[in-house]
This record gives C-alpha cells, sequence and structure tokens, in this order.
C-alpha cells in the first residue's frame, strides 16, 4: 500500500503509517530498528532497493531523506515537504517513507526525522553518496548509533579515507570495509594453517580502490610488517601475497568471483570470493551495531602512512610523516608513488601513473613483536 502526501507535516505521516498498517491488517509493529538513508533523486533508487532487500533479514523501518534544490530563486524560500508512505507488499518487510523536502526545511532535516524514528529502537544512518567528511557531527549522523559511509562513490577515496581517520567516532563504518570482510576471513584462515613468520605482504588491486587501502591498512597493522600496494587492471582486489619464512601464501582472484589459495606445501584450492551487492553489504553491517575496534584500529595505523608526502596531489594528511628511510632497499628496487586520490571520471582531473606501490614501513622498535596470525573481524 502506498499514501503520498503532499505538502505535509511528520504528525500526519506517522498517522499514515498507522492508517496503512491497519489497512493491510497489520497493526503491530515488528521492526528491529530504524534506517535513515540520505541519498540525491538519481541514486534513491537503488539505494531503498538495497535496503528493502536487507530488510527481509532485519525488519526496520527506512526513512529515505531526499534534499531538492528548487530551479527557481523564488521557490527556494519556499519550504514544504513531501512524502510517500509504503506498508505491505511496498516496502518488503518493513515500513518505508520516503521524504522530499524543499526550501530551508531542507537544512534541518534531522527535526523531520526525529519524531519518525522507532521509539527504544536502534538508529543506522547510512550515505550512499555524498558522505560528510565528518558523519558523527552531521545533525542527522548525531541522531544515529551507527554510521554507514562508502568511500568507492566518493570523488577523491584517499581524501576521504584520511578525514574518517582525523573525525573517527566509535560506530563509524564503511562499505569499503565491509567489502574486504571475506577476504580478511580467508586470510586468517590461511595464517591458521601455518606456523610461519610472515616477513612482508603485497596488496594488488585497483588504483582508486578504497578496499584495497584498508586491506592494506589492516594486515600492516596487525602483522607488524612491511605491506606494498601494487596495481592492476582489478576488477577491485585482485591479489594478497604473504612473503613467510616458510614459502609464499597467495590469493589470488583475476575474475572477480573464484579465488585460488596457494600455501607452501599443500595443493592449490579454489576459493569463492565473489563480489557481494550492496544489498548484503548492508545486511553484515545490520548485524553488529556496536562500534568496530579493528577498523578504527586500521584506519588510523594506515591512513597516515598511506599519506606519507601526499604524492604531489596535495591530498596528504596533515602533520602526516615522511617517507621511512629505514628501508633503502625497497627504494632502490623501484621509485614509490602514493596511490593518488583524484576523483575518477572528476571534471579536470589528470591521473599520474603510479610507477611503484606504497610501502607501509614496519612498527617502530617500542611496539610489541610482529604477531603471526591475523584476526578476522
Amino acid at each position: 500500500m502506498k499514501i503520498d502526501l503532499t505538502d505535509t507535516t511528520a504528525s500526519k505521516i506517522n498517522k499514515g503509517l498507522v492508517q496503512g498498517r491497519r489497512a493491510i491488517g497489520t497493526p503491530a509493529v515488528g521492526m528491529v530498528l530504524t534506517l535513515v538513508i540520505v541519498t540525491d533523486e538519481e541514486n534513491a533508487y537503488d539505494a531503498l532497493k538495497a535496503a528493502g532487500d536487507a530488510s527481509r533479514e532485519h525488519p526496520s523501518r527506512t526513512l529515505v531523506v531526499i534534499k531538492r534544490v528548487s530551479r527557481s530563486p523564488r521557490d527556494r524560500t519556499k519550504s514544504r515537504l513531501d512524502a510517500e508512505v509504503r506498508v505491505g507488499a511496498e516496502a518488503s518487510t518493513g515500513e518505508t517513507v520516503v521524504l522530499r523536502l524543499y526550501g530551508e526545511v531542507a537544512d534541518h532535516a534531522q527535526s523531520v526525522v526525529l519524531p519518525l524514528l522507532l521509539p527504544d529502537a536502534p538508529v543506522v544512518v547510512w550515505w550512499p553518496v555524498n558522505a560528510p567528511l565528518d558523519p558523527a557531527a552531521d545533525p542527522l549522523g548525531a541522531l544515529a548509533q551507527r554510521r554507514v559511509t562508502d568511500t568507492y562513490a566518493a570523488e577523491q577515496p584517499v581524501r576521504d579515507l584520511t578525514a574518517r581517520s582525523e573525525t573517527y567516532t566509535p560506530g563509524d563504518t564503511d562499505l569499503s570495509w565491509t567489502r574486504i570482510t571475506p577476504w580478511r576471513s580467508m586470510l586468517a584462515a590461511a595464517l591458521d594453517q601455518v606456523t610461519c613468520e610472515v616477513e612482508s605482504v603485497e596488496v594488488e588491486g585497483e588504483e582508486f580502490n578504497p578496499s584495497c587501502e584498508l586491506l592494506a591498512m589492516w594486515l600492516g597493522d596487525r602483522l607488524g610488517v612491511p605491506v606494498q600496494r601494487s596495481l592492476s587492471g582489478g576488477p577491485g582486489l585482485t591479489a594478497v601475497r604473504l612473503s613467510t619464512d616458510c614459502g609464499p601464501i597467495v590469493l589470488d582472484r583475476a575474475d572477480g568471483s573464484l579465488a585460488t589459495l596457494s600455501i607452501e606445501g599443500q595443493p592449490d584450492r579454489a576459493v569463492a570470493l565473489q563480489r557481494r551487492d550492496t544489498a548484503e553489504l548492508i545486511a553484515e553491517e545490520l548485524r553488529r551495531l556496536d562500534p568496530d575496534d579493528t577498523y578504527a584500529s586500521a584506519l588510523r595505523f594506515g591512513v597516515e602512512r598511506l599519506n606519507t608526502s601526499d604524492g604531489g596531489t596535495g591530498q596528504g594528511s596533515a602533520g602526516a610523516p615522511a617517507a621511512s628511510a629505514d628501508a633503502p632497499e625497497a627504494v632502490a628496487d623501484a621509485p614509490k608513488a602514493v596511490a593518488k586520490g583524484e576523483a575518477k571520471g572528476a571534471p579536470g582531473a589528470v591521473p599520474t601513473p603510479v610507477e611503484a606501490a606504497v610501502e607501509v614501513p614496519a612498527k617502530e622498535s617500542t611496539a610489541p613483536a610482529p604477531v603471526k596470525k591475523a584476526a578476522a573481524k
């Protein structure tokens, strides 16, 4: 059932939800959380579809906030709230309210959303695109226990990763991190099968892919060894190579679907590493609403090293240390270049070829001894 409300209020929207539930014969509310999606008109359909698929596992009230910009200067001063209330088959297993905000009311979206939140239920805010650099400081983000962004959709992924590390607040997470959960699980399982010491790591993937950078950060943080970032044509992550004192361990996925795990002294094994869609990623994030300390640790450890000298792009984090001088052999092998943060397809952006990989130096001698195995999320 779908109810259209034009130039309405939050009170009328709540009445519409009650009316819709009674009309379809389900007056009880059996939802476990409120999912707030902040997006634009262009991306609203895909985001709503992903949320609807995820609601089969997590029944929720979904509030889609779309801030509309009036073309006429005269209309920009007129505040208006339009809403679509969807229940029953129109909203999968929960309830959906699509909110379109016009004029000054668009600057106060939290005032519209607050009366529509489920009482005594967690709140998750998701920005499919155009996420703020500090999600917790955003008025809508301040309402939530979990704040989900996606740096893969950002114009400058490296810059956004840097900003996330500087403004991280418990409850923040990113779908670029969620995408590497199967990789982290598989690598941790591979290391559980051997008793070798990891000496170095190479992460291979697309140039501007934040998931590749986050996996390199996580490995450097957990293993305390140099991590080299090399480039490939994709799709996404293509390979991780661990150099150990017992021989190499390689997880190679060339086609974005099926990977091969190679461990010295064991037969090669085919493992499923299918690239997951957005609905699966959101469903995974909704399974846990507590702070992700592993993500926070990897982000803070890796970003300052990823942007050691800002690579001539002007994107480096403030106060980032210069490239380590403790690895002269690595520097002699090939020139190092920091992964650029230019926009993918942004106007005027001319990507500079990356001649080699980013070297993540090992931790200082005061840090604990490197661990042999990585723990999955």
